[in-house]
């Protein structure tokens, strides 16, 4: 079953004037369709304006469709007696940990989802538990949320958003924020989520290396989905993904150039192992 289902999807922002009238609108989603399966991990990549925000909220309801149709998890969005439903179903986690942290405690902060659902208090806690252990928080429990680093309130809040019980994850470039590390310890508890519990985790994220571990790539330009495939094969498209703005993998680029300059490389190498075994392949070496 499709978690994500989208059919001609366009949103438009709009400006009006004092008295009510429209002046302005730029459509920043066009006739967007995209299918997202259980258990997927799907990167979403975009330079800035190509609309990959704007449709990340639209997969938690924050916006609502100007023309089309979305599903979450079978539910349509604009159906008002389901947004509470579709929210539970598909977890939001953003860019800057700070605003969404609003507990005095991690402990607090995590069961806040649950508390405002109803859910019963044994249950609560049993949430709680479960949603701090697997992002490996268990030690900072009782510890102020101000006190965290970057990537440890940033597990915190994938631990809130765990705790509403999700079938998905939207996480709108929830590293840019943090430093290498921060980043790495984020993308474990990630793909633990996912390949443990299944998970489906959507990530919208600028960062080469953090794509390539998805099972599938969506790429945005102007409101557009303009690519989708698996990492291999969108990475594998260099001169494209340049003239849209981004960035690929380092060892992909240097790959990219050698085959310029003639050298039997393959095209769609995404990690530095993978290239030094075809470097000894091309240049007939060996490094022990």
């Amino acid at each position: 079953m499709s978690m994500i289902k989208s059919i001609r999807l366009c949103h438009a922002y709009k400006k009006y004037d004092e008295t009510g009238t429209e002046v302005f609108r730029t459509r920043v989603l066009d006739e967007i369709d995209i299918q997202i399966e259980e258990g997927q991990f799907v990167a979403i990549l975009g330079h800035n304006g190509s609309g990959k925000s704007t449709l990340a909220r639209h997969l938690n309801a924050l916006l609502q469709p100007d023309k089309g149709e979305l599903y979450i998890d079978g539910m349509l969005t604009k159906d008002v007696e389901k947004i509470y439903r579709i929210r539970q179903s598909c977890g939001m986690v953003f860019q800057n940990p700070d605003n969404q942290i609003i507990g005095a405690t991690v402990e607090e902060d995590v069961a806040f989802g649950p508390e405002n659902l109803g859910v019963k208090p044994e249950d609560i806690v049993k949430r709680v538990d479960e949603s701090i252990e697997k992002v490996n928080m268990e030690k900072f429990r009782f510890k102020s949320p101000n006190h965290l680093s970057g990537g440890q309130k940033q597990r915190v809040a994938i631990a809130s958003a765990l705790a509403m019980k999700p079938k998905c994850i939207v996480l709108d470039e929830p590293t840019a924020m943090l430093d290498p590390k921060g980043r790495q310890d984020v993308m474990e508890v990630l793909r633990y989520l996912n390949r443990t519990f299944g998970i489906t985790i959507i990530l919208i994220t600028h960062h080469m290396s953090e794509a390539v571990r998805a099972d599938k790539i969506f790429v945005m330009n102007k409101g557009k989905v303009v690519m989708e495939d698996t990492p291999r094969h969108i990475f594998s498209h260099v001169p494209e993904l340049k003239e849209l703005k981004l960035e690929v993998p380092l060892v992909t680029e240097i790959a990219y150039e050698l085959m310029r300059q003639g050298l039997f490389f393959r095209c769609d190498i995404l990690t530095a192992e993978e290239f030094a075994e075809e470097f000894e392949r091309v240049m007939g070496l060996r490094f022990d």
